[in-house]
């Protein structure tokens, strides 16, 4: 008698749980791959599974862990999977942590004001210098508008220029 929550057996049965049809159509997507043959197909199929199974156990282990386990995986487990996990690194763009909103407006207030003090960062926002004429490029544009008020304007403008 089975159940949908059993789990699975380890015995090998020569058949993918993924459908096979679907991974030859992400296969054909990529434009270097011309032909890959069914046993590839196949190999790539039980490739994923295998990562499927170990992302989900790394999660798995992550609310085994708290004090008050759960029995069910959530995306934060997930994400302190992979950011905890060196093989799973990889995935932190995909899977990044998340924060709450007054973490954020944390954040941003903290650059802000490390900002104020006149510290530039890599893309050259910052304290801008006055130009000869005395004005400033933000206020450099066609009606003297603003260029952090209303950004969407102005590139607009720019880029019909």
């Amino acid at each position: 008698m089975s159940s949908k929550n059993a789990a699975e057996s380890e015995e090998i049965t020569g058949q993918s749980a993924l459908p096979i049809s679907r991974i030859k159509k992400i296969i054909q997507l990529d434009e270097d791959i011309v032909q890959c043959s069914s046993n590839a197909t196949f190999v790539i199929a039980m490739a994923t599974e295998m990562f499927i199974k170990h992302l989900a156990e790394q999660g798995h282990n992550v609310v085994k862990s708290e004090r008050k386990p759960r029995k069910t995986v959530q995306y934060k487990d997930l994400a302190s999977a992979v950011s905890h996990t060196d093989n799973l690194e990889f995935l932190s763009d995909v899977i990044p942590k998340t924060t709450t909103y007054k973490q954020f407006k944390e954040k941003k207030a903290k650059e802000s004001t490390e900002m104020e003090k006149g510290q530039r960062t890599l893309n050259g926002t910052g304290a801008a210098p006055a130009k000869a004429n005395g004005s400033t490029p933000e206020k450099n544009n066609a009606k003297g508008m603003n260029r952090r008020s209303h950004p969407r304007q102005f590139r607009e403008r720019q880029s019909c220029l």
